[in-house]
């Protein structure tokens, strides 16, 4: 069960630290530094769960690529195909005469996750790959 109530706690820093830190708050539009350190606590708790490879997550893969590669396009539908329990929806997008920009949503453990993207973006003409993360259960 989630507690919503919020509950006060100091933070001591070097001035400097402190200096950069309100620069951030100010160029990301926080209205105020608790809603930094917030998203900087979500963040830390999401890349936690992230490590925790038996933790249900859901996120997305996108990946660029050059479609004229030798065999990609079947290599990345073989791979897809023996996770597609994990794979709920899959979109792709003609950049250019040459370039493909594909976007998969996952949901599943964490550590199959983690290897269908690392299968996917070390592919031979593959030129960029992210994974996006949020843990499925509250944080």
């Amino acid at each position: 069960m989630q507690d919503s109530t919020l509950k006060r706690f100091g933070i001591s820093m070097e001035g400097g630290l402190l200096r950069r830190f309100d620069d951030l708050v100010k160029k990301k539009g926080y209205e105020n530094r608790s809603e930094a350190v917030r998203d900087l606590v979500r963040e830390a708790i999401i890349q936690q769960a992230w490590e925790d490879g038996e933790q249900i997550i859901a996120g997305s893969i996108l990946l660029f690529y050059d479609h004229h590669q030798r065999n990609l396009l079947e290599e990345m539908t073989r791979i897809q195909h023996s996770v597609h329990d994990v794979i709920l929806a899959t979109t792709h997008f003609h950049l250019n005469h040459d370039s493909c920009l594909e976007l998969i949503v996952v949901k599943g453990k964490a550590k199959e996750i983690q290897e269908l993207s690392h299968k996917l973006t070390s592919l031979k003409g593959v030129s960029y790959g992210n994974f996006t993360v949020a843990p499925v259960e509250q944080i």
